[in-house]
């Protein structure tokens, strides 16, 4: 980070904020207990790699932008990890005499001369961001190898797994400590969000769920197995001789200035345990409704619905379709300290501050509908409930919501006109679910096209015959112009039109995709909507009274992305087709 007065100087004679602004920030970053860099470049009142352009000329040092920038790992490692980490310092390119390397502090002398006496080569000092330097040095681990695991391994661990003790002196052996946390932090910096680890009848596969599909990622031999298996046992704190019943447990590591979460279950399977282990981060700010793929007119609704002081708003999809994600990030925009905000979880993904969270527990008869009813004499303002699974649950929310409080909850359809519906079938009267609903969101994931290989290209009359038969002939050019797209090549022919992809590079595992953003259906329910609910309208009946109205549905806001350039079509299609 930029020294106080430096930061300063380039704030006022850079930026041109006067002295009146900046005490303000001052005062603002305080206040958030963070430094005035940290506040400025988080607010985006200042974007981190300007200021650092900026600091460079101050500096009279080259910048160097690291982002997408291939590093040979034998030029990286010749400044030692745990070095490059303690003073911010990354090698990047090499020649005969020099070498290359990216601070963010020229004025290092120190750091600079040992790096000389530690190569023998003469220091070329670029300066770059604290974001990229980060970033950057994730890649000394990048690079774990099925190769350099197995090479941990000592052959002689103990197989007799029957023993307890033994299990428990296996787990404790520095070779598996090392594959578990390898296993873990591999995940971590591959952006996994769940991580399988599946005995087969040779050997132990490795999986990391990454932008919603699996993909093998190490082998390990048979022999590692139970140590595996008995030291994630050990961290959950789960039964490390039960081997015939599932069980479900949780732990915490530290990695860097990051804390995790693994939400841990495991499962006997026909060659031993299966293990599970979902990812969370520990303290994840909440994402904006922008960041989270709203566009403009839809995040409108919802902000409206959120403004309302009770009701209900439902979020629907498939498992993994982001939906809790969505609701926490409405629970952000809600949470205040005049806000009374009580959740009911399976299980609790985000721990929040301000917020009351509470995991149900079926056993001790703790179930969504008696946490709900619990809720209600709590006194809340909101109330999250995780999932309306059965007629008990969706009659207490719909209480709730009618009580003057704002109900948060998801429910399990293939879209938004579905749900209402599906609450008349669980027995619900249809007068209730028509006043007491606000809003619906029905949801799907994309994968976002990765920036690093993003290229256009014209649709194949092929892919031009699929899409007609998808959207039955609908004018693509006057959706795209509704949404305000304003690229010039849009007409009513679809084979004029632009589009893009990823080509496939080592930034996304040349899968040509990076990061995931939902696509949405939002079904406001007005008056017109409520009378047809009374009356028992159909879905279709429903959908089509919407999408005359202007709702546009998940099929269609997937087409507006591709067009926009964030994700493809053949990524929307995966999603919508049913």
């Amino acid at each position: 980070m930029l020294v106080k007065n430096i930061l300063e100087t380039l704030l006022k004679n850079s930026f041109k904020i006067d002295d009146k602004n900046l005490k303000k920030y001052k005062k603002e970053a305080k206040e958030k207990k963070v430094s005035l860099e940290e506040y400025l470049t988080a607010e985006n009142i200042i974007k981190e790699d300007e200021l650092y352009q900026a600091a460079a000329q101050l500096f009279s040092t080259p910048f160097i932008d690291l982002k997408g920038k291939e590093i040979r790992q034998d030029v990286l490692s010749l400044i030692p990890d745990e070095f490059a980490h303690e003073h911010g310092t990354v090698a990047f390119q090499k020649t005969e005499n020099e070498l290359s390397v990216a601070m963010v502090d020229p004025n290092d002398i120190q750091t600079i001369e040992f790096l000389r006496r530690k190569t023998g080569l003469t220091p070329k000092v670029y300066l770059s961001t604290p974001g990229q330097i980060k970033d950057a040095l994730k890649k000394y681990h990048s690079d774990i190898s099925t190769d350099k695991v197995i090479l941990q391994l000592h052959s002689d661990l103990d197989e007799n797994t029957s023993n307890p003790a033994n299990l428990k002196k296996i787990a404790e052996e520095l070779p598996i400590i090392n594959i578990v946390n390898s296993i873990l932090e591999h995940a971590v910096l591959e952006g996994a969000s769940d991580i399988h680890i599946e005995p087969t009848e040779k050997e132990v596969i490795v999986r990391y769920r990454i932008d919603g599909l699996l993909a093998q990622v190490m082998s390990l031999p048979k022999l590692v197995q139970s140590g595996v298996t008995a030291r994630i046992k050990i961290l959950s704190e789960l039964k490390i001789d039960e081997h015939m019943l599932p069980q479900d447990g949780r732990f915490k590591i530290k990695l860097g200035d990051e804390k995790l979460s693994f939400r841990v279950s495991i499962m006997p399977v026909y060659d031993g345990e299966k293990i599970v282990m979902r990812l969370l981060h520990e303290g994840q700010k909440a994402l904006s409704l922008e960041n989270l793929g709203f566009s403009p007119k839809v995040k409108v609704l919802v902000e409206d619905s959120i403004k309302k002081p009770h009701g209900m708003i439902l979020v629907t999809g498939p498992t993994g379709s982001g939906k809790t994600t969505t609701l926490y990030s409405v629970l952000g925009i809600l949470n205040r300290p005049n806000i009374n905000i009580c959740t009911i979880e399976d299980p609790i993904e985000y721990h929040v501050a301000g917020i009351n969270q509470s995991q149900i527990n079926p056993k001790a008869g703790f179930t969504f509908a008696s946490g709900l009813r619990a809720f209600l004499r709590q006194d809340p303002d909101v109330i999250m409930v995780g999932e309306i699974r059965d007629k008990e649950t969706a009659e207490v929310a719909i209480h709730a919501a009618m009580t003057g409080h704002l109900v948060l909850s998801t429910l399990h359809t293939n879209d938004a006109p579905t749900t209402l519906p599906r609450l008349v079938d669980m027995d619900i009267p249809p007068f209730l679910v028509g006043f007491t609903t606000n809003i619906i969101i029905a949801q799907r994931l994309v994968r976002k096209i990765c920036p690093y290989c993003k290229k256009d290209y014209k649709l194949s009359k092929e892919e031009i015959k699929e899409l007609e038969k998808m959207t039955h002939g609908q004018n693509l050019g006057k959706l795209f112009t509704s949404e305000n797209i304003q690229d010039k090549d849009i007409t009513s022919n679809i084979s004029q039109m632009t589009f893009y992809r990823g080509e496939g590079c080592s930034k996304c595992g040349n899968t040509g995709y990076k990061g995931r953003l939902g696509i949405y259906e939002v079904l406001v329910i007005d008056e017109p909507l409520t009378k047809m609910i009374n009356e028992r309208g159909t879905a279709q009946d429903i959908k089509n009274y919407a999408e005359s109205n202007g709702m546009i549905n998940l099929f269609e806001d997937g087409l507006i992305k591709a067009k926009q350039g964030t994700t493809t079509i053949e990524e929307v299609l995966r999603v919508t087709k049913e």
